[in-house]
């Protein structure tokens, strides 16, 4: 399953991220001392800023904003080299998020999550006309968490696959996922053709604990599943069987882990539509997972 032609259409979440990278446990009750950043992101943002930095040469993202900084986001996905399909909302804010990241902990992250806008695109912000010269369309695990965004996957799988057009999703976040339950986030994603979790995110919607098993399972659902597991690398599950795997580079200094798995999907999505094998593929990601942590912030460098 590839098509190594046409764009790429990225839908999902674009929002601003507050990035307070500090060291060691929080200081309750008082101050703690970091260095705060603020940066545009936001998981189908970042995913398609980079599959063009991985080459991709033509991306485009479809994604709600708030009129408060409509313009500033617009402007940092041109310069990333994505074609930015924003609609305005008049009425919510753009969604923003507090990543604290503990630097004593690798680079370890939490967050503090307003999804403003992102929680309201929906079927009316969808057309099959989106899909017009596209060779693969990802979605973000987002989307998933509200109504109006799970309707839009309902009908944009539903045209993907009448096209012909591989839809990929990443679920993007294990604690949501949680609060929506395990079988109905799998019942809402049939028709999806390559799931990219994390491992976290893996196992819960697998129920095993390791990697490999829980690829393996989920692969019985979906045509091809890889599996991001951080430091350890990925793997790549299809019917049923580890297929392959990938490892990443000794030493990498962990500055920021935000965004690396966004990187790693960018990244892989890019290189398929490239044609290349799996084994590629996967490798393509775990380099742009380690050029991520080095950055703050989830967007490529430059």
């Amino acid at each position: 399953m590839t098509r190594a032609d046409g764009a790429l259409l990225v839908v999902g979440d674009v929002v601003t991220d507050v990035v307070a990278r500090h060291r060691g446990p929080l200081a309750k009750g008082t101050d703690t001392a970091a260095l705060i950043r603020t940066v545009p992101g936001g998981a189908g943002a970042n995913v398609a800023c980079w599959a063009a930095y991985a080459g991709c040469p033509d991306v485009a993202l479809l994604g709600r904003v708030g009129a408060d900084s409509a313009r500033w986001h617009e402007e940092a996905l041109v310069r990333a080299g994505v074609r930015p399909l924003l609609v305005v909302d008049d009425e919510a804010p753009t969604g923003a998020v507090v990543s604290l990241v503990d630097e004593d902990d690798g680079g370890e992250r939490t967050f503090l999550t307003d999804s403003g806008a992102s929680l309201r695109v929906g079927p009316e912000d969808w057309s099959a006309a989106r899909l017009d010269g596209v060779g693969w369309l990802h979605l973000s695990g987002y989307l998933f968490f509200s109504g109006t965004g799970r309707a839009l996957v309902s009908v944009a799988v539903r045209d993907a696959r009448a096209r012909g057009v591989p839809v990929s999703v990443d679920p993007a976040s294990a604690g949501f996922l949680r609060d929506l339950g395990v079988e109905r986030f799998l019942t809402l994603a049939e028709g999806v053709d390559v799931l990219v979790p994390s491992l976290d995110e893996a196992v819960l919607l697998s129920g095993v604990e390791d990697a490999g098993d829980a690829g393996a399972k989920l692969s019985g659902r979906f045509s091809v599943v890889v599996v991001k597991a951080g430091a350890s690398g990925a793997l790549v599950a299809r019917g049923g069987v580890v297929r392959e795997r990938a490892g990443v580079s000794a030493g990498v200094v962990v500055r920021d882990s935000t965004g690396a798995g966004d990187a790693f999907t960018g990244a892989v999505v890019a290189a398929r539509l490239r044609g290349v094998s799996w084994r590629e593929a996967v490798g393509a990601g775990c380099r742009a997972g380690e050029v991520a942590v080095g950055v703050v912030g989830g967007r490529p460098p430059g």
